[in-house]
């Protein structure tokens, strides 16, 4: 019986997990780019990629995003999908942080909040999913 309540417990955690992190892209792609709620995301497209092509590639940036979304909330391929987001985010940080820092919302330190939600995605895949296997 404790084992069942153990995977039951897990599972809750895994699920409210999931929604966050799928709930993460979601709000970065619709209400950040999309949208363009918070142009800073437009600025820092512009000023890596160039500011001809910042509104399009923001908007497709946001798209992309949302198909994220849709990708960890229907579980297709779930740890190819958390090694892509956690591949991405890093990359897409280092990036920022080596051209952009100063239009960060907390400068450098958004690497250390990449980092946590990458570690997020990460224990939510590896850790929660082989405890419930």
């Amino acid at each position: 019986m404790k084992q069942s309540i153990g995977l039951t417990y897990n599972s809750l955690h895994r699920e409210i997990l999931t929604f966050f992190v799928a709930l993460v892209w979601l709000v970065n792609g619709l209400y950040c780019k999309i949208l363009n709620l918070v142009p800073r995301h437009q600025e820092i497209v512009g000023h890596i990629l160039g500011m001809e092509y910042a509104h399009t590639l923001t908007l497709l940036i946001g798209i992309s995003e949302i198909i994220m979304a849709v990708w960890i909330l229907l579980r297709i391929h779930p740890k190819y999908c958390a090694v892509f987001q956690i591949v991405i985010v890093i990359t897409m940080n280092i990036i920022e942080n080596m051209l952009v820092p100063d239009l960060l919302l907390w400068g450098r330190l958004n690497l250390i909040f990449a980092i946590a939600f990458t570690s997020i995605v990460w224990y939510n895949e590896f850790k929660l999913n082989n405890i419930n296997n």
